[in-house]
């Protein structure tokens, strides 16, 4: 495996293994890059070790100690680590040994209420998918110094509040799980709505470590279900730099095997108690994929989400099945009641039931106002060819 590939495999597990033995993120992520950076030099040259995730968290485990002692204050942290870790005069790479996996207690601590949603997001990002503050500034559109010192404001925080490295507490994890998948989902819509590839496939990459980590936890299974189906469809979504609906679609394109996949974990999902809105939305995700759909119960899944969120965009969603079943008029009825202004998918929505209804006027009005708020060109000249086909 190339070291980028043990980078992208690996890079979660190091950090999170040592900020679980340093209780310091920001010295785990300079220990972990120095560690990769010898391990970029050396394999090449000397081959790739038996274990790989071993050999990383040892040699960044004794960066991390050479560290401290340079800043003189290894008494001080020794006292938060086993006494053994500082017994190593000279850097050992073991390639046998067995570290725990810590990647749950991290991301729980990125995730933490004391956090900002942003600093959580980016947080994550860095720590537990390994991209850059570049990639991360990039990826949202912002800054790079609001970005590179959201990190470390957050990194201090955790550090100078002591927030716990820790899975919470039975009674405290519902909600601060729910925070987790919020924070993932919010990485995997903004890579799907702007067509970034590598952080939708970055977000479902913490989806998958997060199954992994909590097998039997159907809210994390529905979500990595919803973001795999979803993202089944990535290579049919633009033609030609416009974007496709889902009816005009190439389903030669779509990723069988991640459909199948995602069908999985839907089914495993749904089989255990407390299935919530994640596991809801990938059913509703796995019969769009299906031919016909089946509006009526897409209709009424949309109408459990809607009673359990209260969201207008869910109300926006069960317009669309809405529409199928009873006709435009009826899904602009729902529309009507829908405070939404500001949200591009409304007046896309509206414009295209207008249009049935054979009011071109009014539909080349909402269509000109969904433009306005358009964020990406495929999204831009899909809209301007629904405004050339009226007119």
């Amino acid at each position: 495996m190339a070291v980028e590939g043990v980078f992208r495999d690996h890079w979660g597990r190091v950090v999170a293994t040592l900020a679980g033995m340093f209780r310091d993120i920001e010295l785990a992520e300079d220990a972990a890059q120095e560690a990769f950076a010898i391990a970029a030099e050396r394999w090449p040259r000397d081959g790739e070790p038996a274990n790989p995730a071993a050999w990383l968290i040892t040699a960044a485990r004794n960066r991390a100690i050479d560290q401290l002692r340079r800043q003189q204050v290894l008494a001080e942290k020794t006292r938060l680590i086993a006494r053994e870790l500082t017994q190593q005069p000279e850097p050992v790479m073991d390639e046998t040994a067995t570290f725990r996996d810590e990647r749950l207690e991290l991301i729980f601590t990125c995730c933490h209420p004391a956090l900002s949603r942003e600093a959580q997001v980016a947080l994550t990002l860095r720590t537990l998918g390994g991209l850059s503050t570049e990639e991360i500034a990039r990826a949202f559109l912002t800054p790079f110094d609001t970005v590179s010192k959201r990190l470390t404001r957050a990194k201090h925080k955790i550090r100078d509040a002591g927030i716990p490295f820790s899975v919470p507490e039975d009674h405290q994890l519902p909600g601060r799980l729910a925070t987790v998948l919020v924070v993932v989902y919010l990485v995997f819509n903004q890579g799907w709505g702007d067509g970034r590839v590598d952080l939708a496939a970055e977000a479902i990459r913490l989806g998958q470590a997060l199954a992994e980590l909590m097998p039997d936890e159907p809210e994390v299974l529905g979500l990595l279900a919803l973001m795999l189906l979803n993202d089944a469809r990535r290579d049919a979504r633009v033609r030609g730099g416009m974007l496709v609906p889902l009816d005009e679609q190439d389903r030669s394109r779509w990723d069988q095997r991640q459909i199948l996949e995602g069908r999985e974990l839907l089914r495993r999902a749904a089989a255990r108690p407390g299935a919530g809105t994640y596991v809801i939305q990938a059913a509703i995700a796995d019969l769009h994929l299906q031919q016909p759909r089946d509006w009526h119960q897409i209709a009424a899944l949309y109408g459990t989400l809607a009673q359990r969120t209260g969201s207008p965009v869910v109300e926006l969603n069960r317009a669309v099945a809405i529409a199928e079943l009873d006709g435009p008029e009826a899904g602009l009825a729902l529309l009507g009641t829908l405070a939404l202004d500001d949200y591009r998918y409304y007046h896309s929505t509206r414009a295209a039931f207008l249009r049935r209804a054979g009011r071109p006027g009014d539909a080349r009005a909402a269509y000109t106002r969904a433009l306005e708020l358009a964020e990406t060109d495929p999204e831009r000249q899909f809209l301007a060819r629904q405004l050339d086909e009226l007119a």
